[in-house]
């Protein structure tokens, strides 16, 4: 099956999920006088700014038909090993470098037992998470690692012209380069074609296993970079950052429009499940509910999410696993 059909359907696809954005906040600005308050929407973008960064690389995976539950885990080492070498030698840059480069590291040994090794991405990832979060406990003895320069923490609480926070600016960066990558080529073509029909790509010549290890080492970076913005914005270190954030990215991703069998979605779309997911969460408090009932309601909307994409896949007569 060629993957231009499902291109084409990948704008309409995020076309629900925006009109379930635009209702949501409707009803909220109706309940909530303080939602549409300035500093409040401020305030969601940039609480989303992680979290869609996580999910712009989660979402590259899925599309090759994969999963990754380690970016949460990767954010934590990448993060310590940041700040410690930061701490070390006081270089911005260097921090910025071993972040990113540890990121793309564990991602890409996700890959490489990934496509290389046959083993399910879901095993190594689940491992990949252990053992990330536990070399981070070993790095930091348990302790959080703080006081960085401002320089550095710029990228996480930084504001340009005193009203635009750079995390919201590093974020759509993120999706406006991988918006181009996956539309408009080679690259996202195979990206595609690999989720969409891996037997089919390999006939037409493409290399799937470089791609799905590359996926890995994508979604591994923007683990490094979140990092990075997260770090900066709390002015810490600590073994635990990330904690369940996968969940959260993953969540983005599917609420997005991301279709978990691969070869279907956009990442427009994956920008607006993390929205979503915010505005939500947002919404919740200014509501009072309670922090336990918010798990239920946002892990409701997750099940129907995905529930909607099986039930989709089913009346084009497409199966949900491949």
């Amino acid at each position: 099956m060629s993957d231009k059909p499902k291109k084409r359907a990948a704008l309409p696809r995020a076309l629900g999920p925006f009109i379930g954005l635009i209702l949501l906040c409707a009803v909220l600005a109706v309940v909530s006088p303080v939602f549409l308050r300035v500093n409040n929407l401020i305030n969601i973008l940039v609480q989303v700014s992680v979290i869609s960064v996580l999910a712009a690389g989660v979402a590259n995976v899925i599309l090759t038909g994969g999963i990754d539950l380690s970016v949460g885990a990767i954010l934590g080492i990448a993060g310590v090993l940041s700040a410690g070498a930061l701490k070390a030698t006081g270089s911005i840059i260097i921090a910025i470098i071993v972040a990113l480069g540890v990121g793309a590291l564990v991602g890409l040994l996700n890959g490489i037992l990934v496509s290389y090794g046959r083993i399910p991405s879901f095993v190594v990832t689940l491992g990949m998470m252990s053992v990330a979060r536990g070399l981070a406990f070993v790095y930091t003895q348990g302790s959080p690692i703080s006081g960085f320069p401002s320089g550095f923490r710029l990228f996480g609480s930084g504001y340009v012209f005193n009203w635009i926070p750079v995390s919201v600016i590093l974020s759509v960066a993120v999706y406006l380069v991988m918006g181009y990558v996956l539309s408009q080529t080679p690259f996202g073509r195979a990206i595609y074609s690999v989720g969409s029909n891996e037997k089919a790509a390999v006939l037409s010549g493409i290399n799937t296993l470089f791609y799905k290890t590359m996926a890995f080492v994508t979604s591994g970076l923007f683990s490094g970079l979140a990092a990075i913005m997260f770090i900066g914005r709390i002015n810490s270190a600590h073994p635990t950052a990330g904690q369940g954030y996968e969940l959260d990215a993953i969540a983005a991703a599917v609420i997005g429009g991301i279709s978990l069998s691969g070869g279907e979605g956009s990442i427009v779309g994956t920008f607006i499940g993390a929205l979503i997911m915010g505005v939500l969460r947002n919404g919740l408090n200014l509501l009072n509910i309670d922090p336990f009932w918010q798990g239920v309601v946002i892990g409701s909307v997750i099940i129907i999410a995905v529930l909607v994409d099986r039930f989709s896949r089913k009346d084009s007569g497409e199966e949900l696993v491949k």
